[in-house]
């Protein structure tokens, strides 16, 4: 028997559908930026270029006031030394972002190879698991979009980081506006529940 009062378990299906809601909002927020990002992948790459570049200043400044908190002059050089490194770097993907570009693409290439190689090894490892074959399909299509990327390395590279972001954005979008609209049938389904319940309870 439930101890909750009427009016908490009444309001949960309320919340569970504004939360849908919210995920539904999100959800097609992201899949539009992806859309757009996919249409204009070169404007996409070049934007995660100088904001990579700004990050990496921001990790310099960090570094100098980790400098004067260092214990010892040890401390100090390698925080200093790292600080001009990171900034460095961050001044010359803002002064030059397609030469950011081409460095994103490449560590990508091989994010994706090491990522697709990961799920072969996962793949091989869950044999005896009815899911083995999903993970061993994923790595050989991570590993050959890395080889395509490879093989037109680095004139690939004005849109390939776009590209790929937009991809990620729209899925991940769809996955919210799908998660948003089956919580908000099940909190739906459940508040026709508790009014069934409500006139018996009484």
């Amino acid at each position: 028997m439930s101890t909750d009062p009427p009016s908490t378990t009444a309001t949960r299906p309320a919340e569970r559908q504004r939360d849908s809601r919210y995920l539904v909002g999100a959800g097609l927020v992201i899949a539009v930026l992806g859309i757009v990002a996919i249409l204009a992948p070169l404007v996409t790459g070049l934007g995660l270029s100088l904001a990579f570049g700004t990050l990496l200043v921001v990790g310099g400044l960090a570094h100098v006031a980790h400098a004067f908190r260092a214990r010892g002059w040890v401390g100090s050089f390698w925080q200093v030394l790292l600080a001009i490194v990171y900034t460095l770097a961050g001044v010359a993907l803002l002064a030059n972002p397609v030469f950011g570009l081409t460095t994103l693409t490449a560590l990508l290439i091989v994010y994706l190879a090491v990522s697709g190689l990961f799920e072969l090894v996962i793949g091989v490892k869950m044999r005896p698991d009815s899911q083995w074959g999903g993970f061993i399909v994923s790595g050989v299509v991570t590993m050959a979009l890395a080889g395509l990327l490879w093989a037109g390395f680095p004139s690939n590279a004005d849109w390939a980081v776009g590209l790929l972001f937009g991809i990620s954005l729209l899925t991940t979008g769809l996955a919210l506006v799908s998660a948003g609209y089956f919580g908000r049938d099940a909190s739906a389904a459940e508040s026709g529940e508790t009014a069934e319940r409500s006139p018996r309870s009484g």
